[in-house]
Order: C-alpha cells, then structure tokens, then sequence
C-alpha cells in the first residue's frame, strides 16, 4: 500500500516523507522537540503565552495547537497530520465524531439561498442533516442517484455550491464515480465534499481524484478497536481554516484522551487493512456460494454492477458488505439471532465483527417507502469483518444461514 503523496502541514515542516502507509503510519508523527517513541498526551485545556504580543499571535492563528483546546491540541493535531499524510492533503482538523467533522464542514461552505448537492443514499447523520437542518436554515437539497453521472449534472443549479458523496455508500455498497464528480463540480466552480470512512486512505484517496476536501468517522477504521469516537476534515489548508472557523464557534472538540487513543490505533492500521480486505473478500466469496443467500454487495466481486468502477478509484475493497437473506424480514432476523462470532451492534472498521439488520436499525427513522427509497431491502444484513478468522466468521455464517432453511 503506497500513499501517493505527502504534503507538509505547515511550510516550516516540509521534508521528504517515507513513500510507504506502513513506514508513515510509525514515523509521521514524529516530534523533533520530543524524545519520548510514543506520543505524549497533552490534557491542558489552556497554554501559557509568553507575552502580549504572543498571546495575540496565539488566539489569531487559525488551529493553533498551544492556546486552548477547543482550537487546538498538540495531542489532536498529530492526530490530524498524520490523517492528512495518508489522505495527501496539506492540512487536517479533528472533531468530536464522524458527523461533527460533517457538519462543520457543510456548514462552512453553505449559506442561505445555497443548492447542495447529495445523494439518495448517505449514512443516516448525514441524511438527516442534509434533509432536515439544512433546510432550516434556507439552504435547499437535491438527492439524486449516486450510480448515474447524469443525474448529478441535471440538478446543477446558478445557486448550487457544494456536492456531498459517499463511496462505498452505507449500506448498500453503491459507488461514486469520484473522478467524473470532481471534474464536473470544478468546470463548474462547485465544492466537493467526500465520505471516505468505507473505504480508508489505504483503499482510496479521492483528493488524488480531485475532490476538494474529504470526512472520516475516525471512530472506524482510523481508531479501529471500538474505543473512541472521533471526525477527521482534511483538504487544502485555506479551506480546513474555513471549516475550523465554523468548528470552533460548534464546538464539536476532540478530547486529547481520544486523539491519543487514535493515534495509537492508526499504527495498526496498514497491518489491520491489509488483513480485513483480504478476509472480506475471502467471506464475500463464501457467501456468494450459500444457498440461504440471495445476493452479496461488496465491490471486489465482479458480480457488483460497478465493479470496474472499484478496480479504477480504489486499492482495496475494505471490511463491509451487505448480504440479503433467502426470505425476508422475519428470517434475517432469525439468521440474527443464530450468529455467535458477529456482534449485534452499529458501527464498523474496527478488530471485531459486527452484524446489523440493517431495516431494523433503521425502521425508528425510516418509514417503509423512504427504506425502499434508500434501497434497503428487508432482508439486507451489513457485515463488517474484523481480525477473526475469515474460516471461523463463514462458517458462523453458514451455520446461522442454514438454522432458517
């Protein structure tokens, strides 16, 4: 897994980064005034200023990492520079969760009278802010169909200023043509924002694609053991100055406990990728094959409709799918209850496998027509593969399958 490029975070730290996720991911936070081989966690709320003038120069930067913490953190922005490192971005902010780091951002950019563009399908945060905030505040939403280029063209509107994606999409697995997004957003003087969570910096990078600023839930992958929640915004340094604008005055804060429990599960995560990307396809595979299946979405088998589109804009399929059960409801949720190794809980990117039904999870917030709309199918169960033995997980899987035949 190569990163394709590294940009510094600040002028005054260029230097020749490693070519390499794996070498960045121990090296790249690296502190030239500190000795100490794990970072150190700084819990001050507030820095000391020498004077006046420094003082001044402290609460005027933008992200400064030593004047208060809703600003900035030593801990928190190593966090983000190394993010930024993987991503090829110049520069990164950490928030509170995934959805802070959304919100700031979309927030940043839009104002009353603005037109944003979405799709139908987004992690339901991002729908409910996008459907529901937005319009509060005068800002108005077209959702169209993430598979059809077409679709994002005709709803290009004189007022429109941002377009919002996800790619591999929660829960379907549906792509977006990254490429083809930018490059109509940027003959069209348009923002584009990407969710990259799915996917990872090691799976895909859609800076390099030409996307203007990319979101993580750091809860996920990033963080990887189910222990913190945390958002990362990454892109060019004058737009993450205009994001962190808007974050401090939202105040969705990183703690420094939870950027170092981050920092500390990102050393992991090339060696976690590599794994989880090959006992997913290793699982997806199996399954495909099962006769209590009725159809497996993930992008690395080349029954998923867009799967070219996966082998050109990523390096690595990542950890989740989704799977429909011969039958409907009633039976998924049977097959839910007969698994023992996938725990029954959201989330996902993390070292242990989980299993949502996904129309369950989602009926408080959904009526029937918007999960149709949604394509969420009754009988659809997200996985999300861990560390465990990609043996182990298709035989539970099998054995769960077989229970409701």
């Amino acid at each position: 897994m190569i990163v394709r490029s590294f940009v510094a975070r600040e002028a005054s730290m260029v230097q020749p980064w490693p070519a390499s996720a794996e070498t960045w991911l121990q090296q790249g936070d690296r502190d030239a005034s500190d000795s100490a081989i794990a970072p150190p966690m700084h819990l001050s709320a507030t820095f000391r200023a020498d004077d006046a003038a420094d003082f001044a120069a402290m609460a005027s930067q933008p992200r400064h990492s030593r004047y208060y913490t809703r600003y900035g953190n030593p801990t928190t922005d190593r966090a983000a520079g190394l993010i930024a490192g993987l991503e090829g971005a110049g520069a990164g902010l950490m928030t509170a969760s995934g959805m802070g780091a959304i919100s700031a951002t979309v927030m940043a950019l839009v104002s009353a009278g603005d037109h944003v563009i979405a799709q139908t399908n987004h992690y339901m945060g991002t729908s409910r802010l996008l459907a529901d905030v937005l319009a509060r505040f005068g800002v108005s939403v077209s959702f169209v169909d993430q598979t059809d280029l077409g679709a994002f063209e005709a709803a290009v509107r004189p007022q429109t200023r941002l377009i919002v994606v996800e790619t591999p999409v929660n829960p379907t697995l549906a792509l977006t043509d990254l490429a083809a997004v930018a490059d109509l957003a940027r003959r069209r003087g348009i923002r584009t924002l990407a969710d990259n969570t799915f996917a990872s910096p090691l799976n895909q990078q859609p800076l390099a694609l030409g996307i203007d600023l990319v979101v993580h839930s750091a809860t996920k992958y990033l963080g990887g053991h189910h222990d913190l929640t945390a958002g990362a915004v990454l892109g060019d340094p004058a737009l993450i100055d205009q994001v962190w604008n808007c974050a401090i005055v939202l105040g969705a804060v990183l703690s420094p406990h939870d950027a170092w429990l981050l920092l500390r599960g990102m050393r992991t995560l090339a060696v976690r990728v590599e794994r989880i990307n090959a006992s997913t396809m290793a699982v997806a595979q199996a399954l495909s094959c099962l006769p209590g299946v009725e159809a497996v979405h993930y992008p690395g088998l080349p029954s998923h409709p867009q799967h070219a589109l996966a082998c050109r804009q990523m390096r690595g399929f990542g950890g989740v799918m989704a799977v429909q059960v011969r039958g409907g409801y009633r039976e998924t949720e049977q097959v839910m209850k007969q698994l023992r190794l996938f725990a029954q809980a959201v989330s996902l990117g993390g070292v242990e496998s989980l299993a949502v039904h996904a129309a369950a999870m989602w009926a408080g917030t959904l009526d029937d027509a918007a999960l149709r709309a949604a394509g969420i199918a009754p009988n659809l169960i997200r996985l999300s593969i861990g560390l465990e033995n990609p043996a182990d997980l298709i035989a539970d899987l099998a054995q769960a399958l077989g229970a409701v035949r």
